[in-house]
Protein backbone atom coordinates (compact mmCIF):
# COMPACT_ATOMS: atom_id res chain seq x y z
CA UNK A 1 0.00 0.00 0.00
CA UNK A 2 1.68 3.36 -0.59
CA UNK A 3 2.34 5.91 1.85
CA UNK A 4 0.22 9.13 2.32
CA UNK A 5 1.75 11.99 0.96
CA UNK A 6 2.33 14.98 2.92
CA UNK A 7 4.21 18.55 1.82
CA UNK A 8 5.99 21.64 3.55
CA UNK A 9 8.05 24.23 3.01
CA UNK A 10 10.07 26.55 4.73
CA UNK A 11 10.81 30.14 3.63
CA UNK A 12 14.29 30.92 2.96
CA UNK A 13 14.52 34.41 4.52
CA UNK A 14 16.48 34.04 7.24
CA UNK A 15 17.74 32.45 10.44
CA UNK A 16 15.76 29.23 10.98
CA UNK A 17 14.93 29.53 15.10
CA UNK A 18 13.67 26.76 16.94
CA UNK A 19 10.29 28.30 17.31
CA UNK A 20 10.45 26.94 13.36
CA UNK A 21 12.36 23.65 14.46
CA UNK A 22 9.52 22.78 17.31
CA UNK A 23 6.69 23.84 15.31
CA UNK A 24 7.56 22.29 12.15
CA UNK A 25 11.17 21.08 11.53
CA UNK A 26 11.06 18.60 14.31
CA UNK A 27 7.35 17.52 13.08
CA UNK A 28 8.70 16.53 10.07
CA UNK A 29 11.52 14.48 10.71
CA UNK A 30 8.85 11.71 12.73
CA UNK A 31 6.63 11.85 9.96
CA UNK A 32 9.38 11.31 7.16
CA UNK A 33 9.50 7.37 7.68
CA UNK A 34 5.47 7.16 7.66
CA UNK A 35 4.73 9.62 4.67
CA UNK A 36 6.20 10.00 1.16
CA UNK A 37 7.06 13.49 2.20
CA UNK A 38 8.06 16.42 -0.31
CA UNK A 39 9.72 19.35 1.59
CA UNK A 40 10.99 22.53 0.29
CA UNK A 41 12.76 25.47 0.29
CA UNK A 42 10.09 28.24 -0.69
CA UNK A 43 12.51 30.66 -2.21
CA UNK A 44 9.41 32.20 -4.57
CA UNK A 45 7.68 32.80 -1.58
CA UNK A 46 10.74 34.87 0.17
CA UNK A 47 10.30 36.59 -3.05
CA UNK A 48 7.45 38.58 -1.30
CA UNK A 49 9.54 40.85 0.76
CA UNK A 50 12.33 42.85 -0.62
CA UNK A 51 15.78 40.49 -0.52
CA UNK A 52 19.49 41.31 -1.70
CA UNK A 53 19.93 38.62 -4.02
CA UNK A 54 23.47 37.35 -3.29
CA UNK A 55 22.10 37.05 0.69
CA UNK A 56 19.26 35.09 -0.68
CA UNK A 57 21.22 32.79 -2.37
CA UNK A 58 23.17 31.58 0.68
CA UNK A 59 20.29 31.84 2.70
CA UNK A 60 18.40 29.10 0.31
CA UNK A 61 21.41 26.72 0.74
CA UNK A 62 21.65 27.33 4.92
CA UNK A 63 18.28 26.50 5.13
CA UNK A 64 18.27 23.14 3.03
CA UNK A 65 21.86 22.12 5.04
CA UNK A 66 20.04 22.84 8.12
CA UNK A 67 16.54 20.92 7.11
CA UNK A 68 19.16 17.82 6.39
CA UNK A 69 20.91 18.92 9.72
CA UNK A 70 18.12 18.82 11.73
CA UNK A 71 17.23 15.25 10.44
CA UNK A 72 15.77 15.05 7.21
CA UNK A 73 16.85 12.34 5.25
CA UNK A 74 17.09 12.62 1.72
CA UNK A 75 16.70 8.66 1.37
CA UNK A 76 13.40 9.08 2.89
CA UNK A 77 12.27 12.51 1.98
CA UNK A 78 12.27 14.26 -1.34
CA UNK A 79 14.42 17.83 -0.52
CA UNK A 80 14.09 20.35 -3.21
CA UNK A 81 13.93 24.29 -3.84
CA UNK A 82 11.06 25.55 -5.42
CA UNK A 83 11.84 27.82 -7.74
CA UNK A 84 14.10 24.50 -9.35
CA UNK A 85 10.27 23.02 -10.46
CA UNK A 86 8.73 25.63 -12.58
CA UNK A 87 5.59 23.21 -12.25
CA UNK A 88 4.83 25.66 -9.15
CA UNK A 89 4.75 29.00 -10.98
CA UNK A 90 2.83 27.91 -14.22
CA UNK A 91 0.44 25.86 -11.96
CA UNK A 92 -0.07 28.75 -9.21
CA UNK A 93 -0.97 31.41 -12.94
CA UNK A 94 -3.54 28.63 -13.63
CA UNK A 95 -5.06 28.67 -10.62
CA UNK A 96 -5.02 32.43 -10.12
CA UNK A 97 -7.28 32.64 -13.31
CA UNK A 98 -9.86 30.81 -11.42
CA UNK A 99 -9.79 32.61 -8.30
CA UNK A 100 -11.78 36.12 -7.55
CA UNK A 101 -9.48 38.51 -6.44
CA UNK A 102 -11.78 39.26 -3.73
CA UNK A 103 -11.38 36.14 -2.14
CA UNK A 104 -7.36 36.96 -2.06
CA UNK A 105 -8.30 40.25 -0.50
CA UNK A 106 -10.00 38.37 2.34
CA UNK A 107 -6.72 36.80 3.35
CA UNK A 108 -5.92 37.31 7.30
CA UNK A 109 -2.24 37.84 6.10
CA UNK A 110 -2.79 39.72 2.98
CA UNK A 111 -4.70 42.52 5.23
CA UNK A 112 -1.97 42.28 8.28
CA UNK A 113 0.73 42.78 5.77
CA UNK A 114 -0.72 45.14 3.73
CA UNK A 115 -1.42 47.23 6.07
CA UNK A 116 2.10 48.02 7.15
CA UNK A 117 3.04 48.61 3.40
CA UNK A 118 2.58 51.92 1.46
CA UNK A 119 3.42 49.84 -1.75
CA UNK A 120 1.45 46.84 -1.94
CA UNK A 121 3.04 44.13 -4.97
CA UNK A 122 0.82 41.61 -6.19
CA UNK A 123 3.15 38.93 -4.95
CA UNK A 124 1.55 39.35 -1.70
CA UNK A 125 -1.93 39.15 -3.03
CA UNK A 126 -1.09 35.85 -4.66
CA UNK A 127 0.89 34.20 -2.26
CA UNK A 128 -1.88 32.02 -1.55
CA UNK A 129 -2.52 30.37 -5.52
CA UNK A 130 1.51 29.42 -5.42
CA UNK A 131 0.72 27.97 -1.96
CA UNK A 132 -2.12 26.03 -3.34
CA UNK A 133 -0.23 25.21 -6.48
CA UNK A 134 3.19 24.13 -4.20
CA UNK A 135 0.48 21.72 -2.46
CA UNK A 136 -1.76 20.01 -5.45
CA UNK A 137 1.34 19.44 -7.47
CA UNK A 138 2.12 16.62 -5.32
CA UNK A 139 -1.57 15.19 -4.76
CA UNK A 140 -1.03 15.86 -1.24
CA UNK A 141 -3.08 14.05 1.54
CA UNK A 142 -1.73 15.83 4.41
CA UNK A 143 -0.30 19.54 5.12
CA UNK A 144 1.22 19.92 8.08
CA UNK A 145 0.09 23.39 9.14
CA UNK A 146 0.21 25.78 12.08
CA UNK A 147 -2.87 27.66 13.34
CA UNK A 148 -1.54 30.84 11.07
CA UNK A 149 -1.69 28.75 8.05
CA UNK A 150 -4.88 27.32 8.12
CA UNK A 151 -6.65 30.06 6.52
CA UNK A 152 -4.09 29.34 2.90
CA UNK A 153 -4.77 25.53 3.24
CA UNK A 154 -8.90 26.12 3.45
CA UNK A 155 -7.81 28.35 0.37
CA UNK A 156 -6.07 25.30 -1.17
CA UNK A 157 -8.80 23.24 -0.38
CA UNK A 158 -11.57 25.57 -1.86
CA UNK A 159 -9.23 25.78 -5.09
CA UNK A 160 -9.10 22.45 -5.71
CA UNK A 161 -12.94 21.68 -5.41
CA UNK A 162 -13.41 24.47 -8.12
CA UNK A 163 -10.92 23.22 -10.22
CA UNK A 164 -12.21 19.72 -10.03
CA UNK A 165 -16.05 21.26 -10.74
CA UNK A 166 -14.91 23.18 -13.70
CA UNK A 167 -12.68 20.68 -15.41
CA UNK A 168 -13.40 17.38 -14.06
CA UNK A 169 -11.73 15.98 -10.99
CA UNK A 170 -8.34 16.27 -10.64
CA UNK A 171 -6.71 16.98 -7.64
CA UNK A 172 -7.47 15.88 -3.87
CA UNK A 173 -8.55 18.26 -1.04
CA UNK A 174 -5.25 17.91 1.42
CA UNK A 175 -6.28 17.57 5.13
CA UNK A 176 -4.32 19.26 7.77
CA UNK A 177 -2.04 17.81 10.09
CA UNK A 178 -2.13 20.51 13.27
CA UNK A 179 0.30 19.82 15.95
CA UNK A 180 -0.88 20.70 19.38
CA UNK A 181 1.51 21.43 21.67
CA UNK A 182 4.26 23.73 20.77
CA UNK A 183 2.61 23.97 17.35
CA UNK A 184 3.25 27.62 18.13
CA UNK A 185 6.12 29.07 20.54
CA UNK A 186 6.38 32.51 21.52
CA UNK A 187 8.65 35.60 21.69
CA UNK A 188 11.04 35.45 24.30
CA UNK A 189 11.14 39.02 25.33
CA UNK A 190 6.84 38.82 24.24
CA UNK A 191 5.20 36.14 25.61
CA UNK A 192 1.66 37.71 23.54
CA UNK A 193 3.62 37.84 20.11
CA UNK A 194 4.60 34.84 18.44
CA UNK A 195 8.92 33.92 17.63
CA UNK A 196 9.86 35.29 14.42
CA UNK A 197 12.51 35.78 12.53
CA UNK A 198 11.18 39.28 11.54
CA UNK A 199 10.85 40.63 14.92
CA UNK A 200 12.68 43.99 15.96
CA UNK A 201 14.35 42.41 18.52
CA UNK A 202 16.95 39.45 18.26
CA UNK A 203 16.11 39.05 21.66
CA UNK A 204 13.06 37.68 20.63
CA UNK A 205 14.49 34.56 19.45
CA UNK A 206 17.39 31.48 19.68
CA UNK A 207 18.18 31.17 16.06
CA UNK A 208 19.17 27.07 15.72
CA UNK A 209 22.83 28.21 14.85
CA UNK A 210 23.34 30.48 18.01
CA UNK A 211 26.43 30.15 19.56
CA UNK A 212 26.24 28.65 22.99
CA UNK A 213 26.96 31.93 24.79
CA UNK A 214 24.47 33.77 22.81
CA UNK A 215 21.55 30.84 23.97
CA UNK A 216 22.58 31.16 27.37
CA UNK A 217 22.78 34.89 27.32
CA UNK A 218 19.22 35.34 25.44
CA UNK A 219 17.43 32.77 27.74
CA UNK A 220 18.74 34.52 31.05
CA UNK A 221 16.79 37.41 29.80
CA UNK A 222 14.11 35.76 28.65
CA UNK A 223 10.81 37.07 30.14
CA UNK A 224 9.17 35.62 32.95
CA UNK A 225 6.15 36.21 35.13
CA UNK A 226 5.31 37.57 38.29
CA UNK A 227 5.23 34.85 41.25
CA UNK A 228 7.90 31.91 41.83
CA UNK A 229 6.11 28.90 40.64
CA UNK A 230 7.10 27.08 37.77
CA UNK A 231 3.72 25.78 36.57
CA UNK A 232 2.02 25.65 32.83
CA UNK A 233 -1.33 27.98 33.03
CA UNK A 234 -0.64 30.06 29.28
CA UNK A 235 -3.36 32.62 30.90
CA UNK A 236 -1.48 33.85 34.16
CA UNK A 237 1.58 32.77 33.70
CA UNK A 238 2.62 32.82 29.82
CA UNK A 239 6.07 33.49 29.55
CA UNK A 240 7.03 30.62 32.01
CA UNK A 241 4.41 27.93 30.17
CA UNK A 242 6.27 29.12 26.55
CA UNK A 243 9.43 28.37 28.36
CA UNK A 244 7.99 24.91 29.39
CA UNK A 245 6.85 24.34 26.43
CA UNK A 246 10.06 24.73 24.43
CA UNK A 247 11.41 22.29 27.43
CA UNK A 248 9.37 19.90 27.11
CA UNK A 249 9.90 19.52 23.12
CA UNK A 250 13.60 19.90 23.71
CA UNK A 251 13.82 17.27 25.90
CA UNK A 252 11.07 14.88 25.37
CA UNK A 253 9.86 15.26 28.35
CA UNK A 254 6.10 16.09 29.55
CA UNK A 255 5.42 19.10 30.74
CA UNK A 256 4.15 17.90 34.28
CA UNK A 257 6.92 16.28 34.66
CA UNK A 258 8.75 19.30 34.33
CA UNK A 259 6.37 20.88 36.84
CA UNK A 260 7.65 18.27 39.23
CA UNK A 261 11.48 18.61 38.17
CA UNK A 262 11.51 22.43 38.89
CA UNK A 263 8.65 22.25 41.52
CA UNK A 264 11.25 23.71 44.19
CA UNK A 265 13.42 26.05 42.19
CA UNK A 266 13.70 29.27 41.24
CA UNK A 267 13.10 30.70 37.67
CA UNK A 268 16.75 31.67 37.69
CA UNK A 269 17.62 27.65 38.06
CA UNK A 270 14.91 26.29 35.68
CA UNK A 271 16.25 28.80 33.06
CA UNK A 272 19.92 27.86 33.65
CA UNK A 273 18.64 23.77 33.18
CA UNK A 274 16.61 25.28 29.71
CA UNK A 275 19.77 27.01 28.60
CA UNK A 276 22.45 24.04 28.60
CA UNK A 277 19.54 21.68 27.02
CA UNK A 278 19.69 23.92 24.12
CA UNK A 279 22.94 24.24 23.92
CA UNK A 280 23.40 20.39 24.59
CA UNK A 281 20.37 19.68 21.65
CA UNK A 282 21.43 22.51 19.34
CA UNK A 283 25.47 21.39 19.21
CA UNK A 284 25.09 18.35 16.53
CA UNK A 285 22.92 20.06 14.50
CA UNK A 286 25.29 22.95 14.15
CA UNK A 287 28.07 20.77 13.90
CA UNK A 288 26.26 18.94 10.34
CA UNK A 289 25.16 22.11 9.16
CA UNK A 290 28.45 23.46 9.28
CA UNK A 291 29.91 19.86 7.51
CA UNK A 292 27.17 20.47 4.88
CA UNK A 293 28.10 23.83 4.31
CA UNK A 294 31.71 23.20 3.67
CA UNK A 295 30.89 20.41 1.55
CA UNK A 296 28.49 22.21 -0.95
CA UNK A 297 28.77 19.51 -3.94
CA UNK A 298 26.91 16.85 -1.69
CA UNK A 299 24.64 19.39 -0.65
CA UNK A 300 23.79 20.45 -3.92
CA UNK A 301 23.45 16.67 -5.46
CA UNK A 302 20.92 16.50 -2.83
CA UNK A 303 19.01 19.36 -3.61
CA UNK A 304 19.49 18.08 -7.39
CA UNK A 305 18.00 15.06 -7.01
CA UNK A 306 15.02 16.24 -5.09
CA UNK A 307 14.47 18.37 -7.99
CA UNK A 308 14.50 15.78 -10.47
CA UNK A 309 12.14 13.57 -7.98
CA UNK A 310 9.65 16.35 -7.80
CA UNK A 311 9.69 17.63 -11.48
CA UNK A 312 8.63 14.05 -12.42
CA UNK A 313 5.13 14.10 -10.06
CA UNK A 314 5.24 17.77 -10.92
CA UNK A 315 5.40 17.31 -14.38
CA UNK A 316 2.60 14.36 -14.82
CA UNK A 317 -0.11 16.79 -12.73
CA UNK A 318 0.60 19.59 -15.35
CA UNK A 319 -0.03 17.42 -18.18
CA UNK A 320 -3.03 16.84 -16.85
CA UNK A 321 -3.93 19.74 -15.74
CA UNK A 322 -3.08 21.12 -19.17
CA UNK A 323 -5.28 18.97 -20.82
CA UNK A 324 -8.33 19.29 -18.81
CA UNK A 325 -7.95 23.20 -19.51
CA UNK A 326 -7.26 22.87 -23.07
CA UNK A 327 -3.83 23.49 -23.80
CA UNK A 328 -1.88 22.35 -26.63
CA UNK A 329 0.40 19.10 -24.88
CA UNK A 330 2.06 17.94 -28.36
Amino acid sequence: MAKEVIVSAIQASGNVHIGNYIGAIQQFVKLQDKYQGYFFIADLHALTEPQDPEKLRKQILDSAALYMACGLDPKEAVIFIQSQVPEHTELGWILNTITPLGELERMTQFKDKSKKRKNILAGLLNYPTLMAADILLYDADLVPVGKDQSQHLEFTRTVARKFNSKFGVTFKEPRALLKKEGALIMGLDNPSNKMAKSAQSPNNYIAILDEPNEIQRKIKIAVTDSGKEIKYDPVKKPAISNLLIIYSAMSGKSIKNLESKFKEKTYAEFKSSLADLLVEKLSPIQKEYKRLIENKGELLKVLNNGKEQAQKVARTTMLDVRKKIGLLCE
